[in-house]
């Protein structure tokens, strides 16, 4: 994969690039994706892929009063627009996935697939009820438990990271803070409109998630018609970093399929 620069919409992006053949757009989840991160260099075994960067995550800058989930939503259709080939593979992790699923809904011309890694974006319990951990305001340790499978083998070793890696990190709960701060990761209006969604869809979940659970999961591709849900060992959150092989093997299929 390749640190590229793409300009959409008069916005700067970091970009991943990598890989030859059909387009896929690949949103990264709650963290920018490392250039280093194997999962995007084995999905580009199965077609072109582009991973941007969103306005406030890893290397690109937020422009002025871009600060709402809908702006993510219409710079990813800009983004989509702009990508050459034909049609486009949607592969969103964990609040990437959301972003995915607001633009499955509006529908897109080139929208061909879409894959849900361990989205959030819906409210399915009642008010009191807490259906996604609150990463904000629990407990760090609270949060790298339910976040891997195995921390002690996948978290981000912050006492080990330079100093260009932390200034990211910030940067990325920065940005996750204020797209999804209120209401907390979700669209209150979305699982009406989860319906709409057109295109055959995969939705992927790591067995010990503990930020949104398997049964989450299993609700959220209920509402999108004739959606295949997997589970895969081993991974919680994130299995794009604790299970990549798996993860590409699974999404390799649902496009040979």
């Amino acid at each position: 994969m390749k640190t590229e620069r793409l300009t959409v919409h008069g916005i700067d992006l970091e970009v991943l690039r990598g890989g030859e053949g059909n387009p896929i757009v690949l949103l990264h989840g709650m963290r920018s994706l490392s250039p280093d991160a194997r999962f995007p260099a084995l999905l580009a075994a199965h077609g072109s892929v582009v991973a941007p960067s969103l306005p406030g995550f890893g290397d690109t800058a937020r422009p002025k009063d871009f600060d709402t989930i809908y702006d993510l939503v219409h710079l990813t259709r800009a983004i989509m627009d702009a990508v050459p080939g034909g049609d486009i593979t949607l592969v969103g992790l964990s609040f990437g996935g959301w972003i995915a699923a607001e633009v499955a809904a509006g529908g897109h011309p080139r929208l061909k697939r879409l894959v849900l890694v361990d989205p959030v974006g819906i409210k399915i319990s009642d008010r009191q009820t807490a259906d996604i951990l609150d990463v904000f305001n629990r407990s760090p340790a609270d949060v790298r438990a339910a976040e891997w499978h195995d921390p002690a083998r996948n978290a981000p070793d912050f006492d080990e990271m330079e100093d260009g890696g932390i200034i990211r990190h910030a940067r990325d709960w920065d940005a996750l803070c204020l797209y999804g701060w209120h209401p907390y990761l979700y669209n209150p209006q979305l699982n009406r409109w989860l319906g709409r969604i057109a295109v055959p869809t995969l939705v992927v979940w790591g067995e010990s998630d503990g930020i949104v659970t398997p049964a989450y999961g299993r609700t959220f591709a209920g509402l999108i018609p004739r959606a295949r849900f997997e589970t895969i060992a081993d991974a919680g959150h994130h299995p794009d970093v604790e299970q990549p092989d798996e993860l590409t093997r699974s999404i390799a299929a649902f496009l040979g399929g």
